[in-house]
């Protein structure tokens, strides 16, 4: 045997293959022996049968067959590099948390991707963008898991498993079908408000770099002397919010699926580092109870004129992952991972996520997935954190101190009693129900402010473009549902897409997306683009 064996070229003279820089000092298998070969299988003779008993291409073959692990469902594409957030206003009157203390400075991970789509599909179908950020603090891991819209397609998590599904494929065909998504939408016009982001220039967002994020639920914060407040995050990027064009968004999907990644990944490898300021709007807790719009319903957002925004810092990515798989696919962002001076809400949303998210990683990782280095807290002891749950799918932290709580054997636990400091109240009987409307709720009203007293004509024309493009595919009495609907949020544009429609036959099904891509350009109710007209503040 020689090292050589299996490079030499198999036809021509061997001087036609040029030299390269190859290592030849070997490889191991897994039980850390070298290994003989990565280049040719264990044979009888050059040309004859494999052996079984070739264990090193039996590793690896068996290793192969078990290199993904299961992508997630929602937010299967998608990317994310590390930075560093600095805070730079002084916001310990609502909040004790160490990472929004004055000048303190946290490392974080954010991740930015599509819903709907699955691995492998184009960076720039029309959709909802995921902005999960994860503040690696000094008291533990804050994850805030969250959009580049303010708002979300529903208030109650026992429908999220529908809407996604309704989003995804048919159960035959397994292909997008726009009739399936907007028979959802139409019998769930709680949706309305997300549907008319969705529809708007921000569903195609030039680039990760180029559009805000948001928190989107509703947060509690508590400040040194337990007085609690709720809060809602807003990133605003520090590039311009900029869109895609319809003629664009086609280009690139079929160019380049990954050009959201791309453009991230270099943008940071050239030295230009993508920034956002982060902003907080601050209820009073009492407030809660009274406010025109329930704060904790995720399909609306608080007008800018009831609660204006505080500056809180800076958000900057600046390092790329060094191995995407390991630090973006592995990571496992989840709400249930707050720190002292955060708290949850009664969003129901939001508690059904702070479940579901943390087992959706357990389901996809493992049990133990947050042994891995990328979802390690900073400040986690040498041998882990002293906690009970112990054992399950690969663990490697080894201990021999007693397994069980309350024991004489010197291990602590913990044993705390009374109001847990982010608590809020709530009564009554156990019911299942809507939530109570508050003055001014109801499904299309923001949706229509949004169309009518933020965007510009330009927008709303796009936007009807769009719709009618999209609706245009819709089939049955679902198409005239949705036509309803889209009146519901704003009657004159209903009555333009209604005409649009009518005016020519249907087109080609879009590719699959949420919706066919309409002309977009910058949202001027955006940091860096133009001011909107007068009306209700940018969301």
């Amino acid at each position: 045997m020689t090292q050589h064996d299996g490079l030499k070229p198999t036809s021509g003279p061997e001087s036609a293959q040029p030299p390269a820089p190859v290592d030849y000092s070997g490889s191991y298998t897994a039980g850390g022996a070298k290994a003989d070969s990565d280049l040719n299988s264990l044979s009888v003779g050059p040309n004859g049968p494999l052996l079984l008993n070739d264990v090193h291409l039996i590793e690896t073959l068996a290793h192969f067959n078990r290199t993904n692990v299961p992508e997630r469902r929602p937010h299967a594409k998608g990317s994310g590099a590390f930075g560093e957030f600095k805070v730079t206003h002084d916001v310990t009157k609502w909040t004790r948390a160490a990472v929004f203390a004055p000048g303190a400075s946290t490392r974080t991970l954010l991740r930015f991707s599509t819903v709907a789509g699955e691995l492998g599909s184009p960076d720039t179908w029309r959709d909802v963008r995921g902005f999960a950020l994860r503040f690696y603090t000094t008291e533990g891991n804050y994850d805030l898991v969250g959009n580049n819209t303010p708002v979300f397609f529903l208030r109650d998590p026992m429908k999220f498993h529908h809407f996604i599904a309704s989003q995804k494929r048919l159960p035959d065909s397994g292909l997008r079908d726009a009739t399936m998504q907007w028979d959802f939408w139409t019998l769930t016009p709680e949706s309305a408000h997300q549907v008319t982001y969705l529809m708007g220039d921000r569903g195609l967002p030039r680039t990760w770099r180029h559009m805000n994020g948001y928190g989107s639920h509703t947060y509690m914060w508590i400040n040194a002397a337990g007085e609690r407040f709720w809060v809602k995050y807003h990133f605003h990027t520090h590039q311009g919010v900029e869109c895609l064009t319809n003629d664009e968004a086609e280009k690139l999907s079929g160019a380049d699926a990954d050009a959201h990644r791309r453009d991230l990944f270099d943008s940071i490898k050239a030295g230009e580092f993508p920034s956002w300021t982060l902003k907080v709007q601050v209820m009073p807790y009492e407030d809660a109870k009274t406010y025109r719009f329930n704060p904790f319903d995720l399909t609306k957002i608080w007008p800018h004129a009831d609660y204006p925004l505080h500056e809180v810092g800076v958000l900057t990515l600046n390092e790329n992952p060094k191995n995407h798989f390991a630090q973006i696919e592995q990571a496992a962002f989840a709400p249930s991972n707050i720190v002292p001076g955060v708290g949850w809400s009664p969003d129901k949303m939001l508690l059904g996520r702070v479940f579901a998210y943390a087992d959706a990683h357990r389901a996809r990782i493992g049990t133990n997935h947050h042994q891995l280095p990328v979802n390690r807290a900073v400040n986690e002891p040498e041998g882990g954190f002293n906690r009970y749950a112990h054992d399950g799918q690969m663990q490697f932290e080894v201990s021999d101190a007693p397994v069980y709580a309350p024991n004489s054997f010197g291990r602590p636990f913990s044993n705390e009693t009374g109001q847990v400091e982010a608590s809020f109240a709530s009564d009554g009987e156990m019911v299942r129900s809507a939530y109570e409307l508050h003055a001014e709720d109801d499904d299309f009203g923001q949706a229509g402010t949004l169309v009518r007293d933020v965007w510009t004509d330009e927008q709303r024309a796009r936007f009807v473009d769009t719709l009618a493009g999209q609706i245009a595919q819709v089939k049955g009495d679902v198409q005239e549902r949705a036509l309803w609907y889209v009146t519901q949020i704003d009657a004159e544009t209903g009555a333009k897409v209604r005409a649009k429609i009518a005016a020519k036959p249907a087109a080609a099904p879009a590719p699959a997306g949420f919706a066919e891509p309409s002309k977009s350009a910058a949202d001027p109710g955006a940091v860096g683009a133009p001011a909107p007209k007068p009306g209700p503040p940018k969301r």
